[in-house]
């Protein structure tokens, strides 16, 4: 009986196993929210992501390179525009929302003692300087920019080896990669435990005195996952996009959620992309690369909370400062997971735009740590379900070339 129930346990499609886990969490959490032991599931599946992720970077990366033969087209150059413009459209969204719907927040004292960056090229600098750190150091610290570097380097040295040594290092890609496999086996049991964590904790009661922007903020990261992302994805194929968009959102975007941690979500992504047959040597770089500068969740939370700040105080914003607002917030959305606490830690950074005290702008942090519980997750839901559709839109255009040809 046991033997057949773990058989079709296996034979069950992974997206029906986790909305099972999804569904047995929160009953969970009704019936028994003080089993923090339900919880621990969670904590120990995203720590196996995380763990696994800069090991699966670096591995990946390195041996795609060092494969990779002198003169192979590669389709980056395209990845990195639509990861860039896909930002930038989304911080656009996050303006002319804010204008149509201007929401004012209650701004009194804040708690948080939490150091902001003191300007963008601090956020610069920060992203530059990631690029050069040891590189133990970076696969430890997971520090996604300085791993990517080094495996790019490492990877080309590569070249060079033996084919004896280069099949040493698709071997250890290819453990990696079982390793990978067995982790996100698992995520039925850790979204149980992420779903119990988040339904059982006093967290979402918070919520209702932030409502509407919660609800702005929302609507808004649906609008750009649902209509512009969907948008740039067919002007770049001229075909319906919305399959490959839910399917993004289904397999990388619901993990995503409950995760809440783009890094953690690397691994799922990979394997996303090996199901779609896309080429390694391509996703195997955006992904991991994506998790870092396309940050489209997160230029809509900078540029909401901010112009929720400016609405509060009564500033008036024209065209030009809204615009040159989304530019800033597309760039430091690029450099949020450079920045301890993400996002939220880049708002004192925009709000500088338009003379607001940095006493004021913490303030506006601390609302966004209060509705963290749903924004963070949106957010990373839309970023790194995004990773995959653009790395996949740039080679499906390829696909529809060669068949023109």
């Amino acid at each position: 009986m046991l033997r057949r129930i773990i058989l079709t346990w296996k034979k069950t499609n992974l997206i029906k196993r986790i909305s099972l886990g999804i569904f047995c969490g929160a009953l969970l959490a009704i019936l028994f929210p003080k089993a923090s032991a339900f919880g621990l599931l969670g904590e120990i599946f995203v720590g196996g992501l995380k763990a696994i992720a800069p090991l699966l970077v670096f591995s990946l990366v390195s041996n795609a390179l060092s494969q990779q033969k002198k003169g192979q087209q590669s389709n980056m150059r395209t990845v990195i525009v639509l990861y860039l413009l896909g930002t930038f459209a989304a911080a656009i969204v996050a303006v002319l929302a804010s204008f149509i719907f201007p929401i004012s927040i209650d701004l009194t004292e804040t708690k948080q003692t939490i150091a902001s960056p003191d300007g963008i090229g601090q956020v610069l600098s920060n992203l530059l300087l990631k690029l050069v750190d040891n590189p133990i150091n970076a696969l430890v610290s997971a520090n996604y920019i300085g791993v990517l570097s080094w495996a790019v380097i490492f990877g080309m040295a590569m070249r060079e080896a033996s084919q004896h040594s280069k099949e040493l290092l698709q071997t250890l890609a290819d453990i990696t990669s079982k390793i990978v496999e067995w982790i996100i086996n698992l995520a039925p049991f850790g979204i149980l435990g992420l779903v119990y964590t988040t339904i059982s904790s006093r967290g979402l009661q918070a919520l209702q005195n932030y409502g509407l922007l919660l609800l702005l903020l929302i609507a808004t990261m649906l609008f750009v996952a649902l209509i512009i992302n969907p948008l740039i994805a067919f002007i770049m194929l001229r075909r319906n996009p919305y399959p490959l968009v839910w399917r993004c959102l289904r397999v990388s975007g619901v993990t995503a959620f409950f995760t809440r941690s783009s890094a953690a979500n690397i691994p799922v992504n990979m394997k996303l992309c090996q199901d779609l047959k896309l080429n390694p040597e391509t996703y195997s770089v955006s992904i991991p690369l994506g998790a870092t500068i396309n940050m489209a969740g997160a230029a809509v939370t900078i540029n909401t909370l901010t112009l929720a700040a400016v609405h509060t105080l009564g500033i008036q914003v024209d065209f030009g400062t809204a615009f040159v607002l989304s530019v800033v917030a597309a760039i430091s959305a690029c450099g949020a997971s450079g920045v301890a606490g993400g996002s939220l830690l880049l708002i004192p950074v925009a709000c500088s735009l338009f003379g607001i005290s940095n006493d004021i702008a913490m303030q506006v942090v601390s609302v966004g740590f209060v509705i963290g519980v749903i924004q963070d997750s949106c957010e990373t839901a839309l970023n790194s379900s995004t990773d995959v559709l653009f790395t996949a839109v740039a080679e499906m255009k390829n696909w529809s070339r060669d068949k023109h040809i």
